[in-house]
């Protein structure tokens, strides 16, 4: 297939990385290995709809692509990741002046979006997009059900998400280096990972260091590792500071994803409790290193992680389960033990990136012959 790939949120390269980031990098680099795949466009629609300026690029870009586009031949259009804050405003146009199937990997779908002005441009633009779409994949249950709200079954589909778990296994020689440098004795390891940004993730990280400070305060011995960047991790060091004992925490910055397998080796336990977390590829990553996880099972957590099996869920709006939940791990090494064994089983079953994503593969391959629904 020749397929023209589009990825409206946030560009293939951008210098901030996210889990979302990860995604559309590596759905590309999975058809760039079997298939003919052009980036044909790094516009960022995110807030489009509140920039004049960026509208007007808009023009410019459409004009680009359609005039690139008529000596490509192209078999279909795929676009990742397109919601109410980022609009897929190029490909629902230039595929059908192109005469491609629009197809959408990641659509997400919120009616609640509608009832804020500041929004509702938005969601009407992502909603005439869905519906223009011949085929809509998403890896996220919950998604797939409002979707149903507005497509028929047969143009939709749930792909799990997915990672390549022969990148993300346990390292026992790593793990004795990185808890040497720590100066590990006999405490158990918590971990969590998350771009320091002001909101949800910088919330979460200090979720899991009131924890901890309060099973310090108990007795438990452990250390907790913070992974991680970003701009509030001077206010999250600070805030250590006065949460937990000296030496009890350490801070190691942004690790490269090729990396952190490592760092998940080192930890007995992976916490984060993922507030509005889509997904959380850390999820993913810490399960395939045989790392049990702790995470709140209201949002993405509860999509990756099976409570009881491969780590423990607890709910957002109680902060003393979650608390306890990391206490359980902490306190029993043959449940850490049984949980991260599953865990790491349950990636390579049900979470093998090319594995997945070649269920999707056969359905661009049906789709490529048919016409743009309208």
């Amino acid at each position: 297939m020749n397929i023209a790939y589009y990825m409206p949120f946030k560009p293939m390269g951008h210098r901030h990385p996210s889990g979302d980031l990860v995604i559309g990098t590596e759905l590309y680099n999975f058809l760039h290995e079997r298939h003919e795949i052009e980036l044909v466009s790094k516009l960022r629609c995110r807030w489009i709809f509140l920039r004049p300026r960026t509208l007007l690029h808009l023009i410019t870009e459409r004009r680009k692509v359609l005039r690139d586009g008529g000596t490509r031949s192209y078999d279909l259009w795929l676009s990742y990741h397109c919601y109410y804050k980022a609009p897929d405003l190029l490909g629902p146009w230039c595929s059908k002046k192109l005469g491609l199937p629009y197809v959408v990997f990641q659509g997400i779908y919120s009616t609640k979006r509608r009832r804020r002005l500041l929004t509702l441009p938005g969601f009407l633009l992502n909603r005439k997009a869905l519906l223009s779409a011949a085929h809509v994949f998403t890896n996220k249950k919950k998604d797939l059900a409002n979707l149903q709200r507005l497509l028929p079954e047969d143009r939709l589909n749930y792909i799990a998400p997915g990672l390549h778990p022969q990148a993300f296994t346990f390292d026992d020689g790593r793990r004795q280096e990185l808890r040497r440098l720590w100066q590990i004795g006999e405490e158990s390891v918590v971990m969590t990972a998350a771009m320091m940004r002001p909101g949800v993730k910088t919330e979460g990280i200090v979720r899991v260091m009131e924890s901890c400070a309060e099973l310090l305060r108990a007795g438990l011995p452990l250390r907790l590792i913070v992974a991680g960047d970003g701009s509030c991790r001077a206010l999250l060091e600070k805030k250590a500071d006065t949460l937990l004992p000296p030496g009890s925490v350490h801070f190691v910055g942004q690790i490269a994803r090729d990396e952190m397998a490592g760092y998940y080796s080192a930890a007995d336990v992976f916490a984060f409790p993922g507030f509005e977390e889509s997904l959380g590829m850390v999820y993913l990553e810490a399960q395939s290193c045989n790392l049990p996880v702790v995470a709140c099972g209201d949002w993405g957590g509860g999509e990756a992680v099976i409570d009881g099996q491969t780590g423990l869920l607890t709910p957002a709006a109680d902060p003393a389960r979650f608390t306890q939940a990391i206490r359980r791990l902490v306190e029993d090494r043959s449940l850490r033990g049984r949980l991260g064994a599953a865990a790491g089983e349950h990636i390579r079953t049900n979470h093998d990136l090319d594995r997945n994503y070649r269920q999707m593969e056969n359905t661009l391959a049906g789709l490529r012959a048919c016409p743009q629904k309208t």
